[in-house]
């Protein structure tokens, strides 16, 4: 499957599961929480507080070398959004992408969608567990403090 299908299947539309696709078109299912949209809020509506320039979405679509990623919370400069405007997905990642940890994602799974963002052009990844603590990482590795948002505290 292609993107564009699995956002025209109707089928599609109303399942309570985050959706993915892998490296070989098939689609991949996440449930979610109450707890992790609430993460997901706090993180974007912290994100808007703190920044007067781009902008932040939950749910971010991402094209990566492994299939479709969705990013539950990203921030991308002005700059971004007019290079790609609302292409959907991104070809490239967005500066900032945040996954917000749910019991059934594993450290392996983590890491792997970590760099497959960075690889994609991220500048940062931030992992939010569900107790809201939050690690940042870079290219080079973990952060002691986000590079992007120095004053972002580790734990929301």
């Amino acid at each position: 499957m292609e993107w564009s299908d699995v956002l025209e299947d109707a089928s599609l539309r109303d399942l309570p599961y985050k959706i993915e696709l892998n490296e070989h078109g098939t689609i991949m299912m996440t449930p979610t929480s109450n707890r992790h949209g609430r993460l997901q809020g706090r993180l974007s509506k912290r994100l808007m507080d703190m920044q007067t320039e781009g902008d932040a979405m939950v749910e971010c679509s991402i094209d990566t070398p492994k299939g479709v990623k969705v990013a539950d919370v990203a921030w991308f400069s002005d700059a971004f959004l007019a290079k790609h405007r609302e292409t959907t997905p991104y070809p490239e990642a967005p500066e900032l992408c945040i996954e917000v940890v749910s019991p059934s994602n594993s450290r392996g799974e983590l890491e792997e969608k970590t760099q497959l963002y960075l690889r994609s052009g991220a500048k940062e990844v931030w992992l939010c567990s569900e107790l809201g603590h939050v690690e940042f990482v870079g290219a080079a590795g973990p952060l002691d403090a986000s590079q992007l948002f120095p004053e972002f505290p580790t734990r929301i």
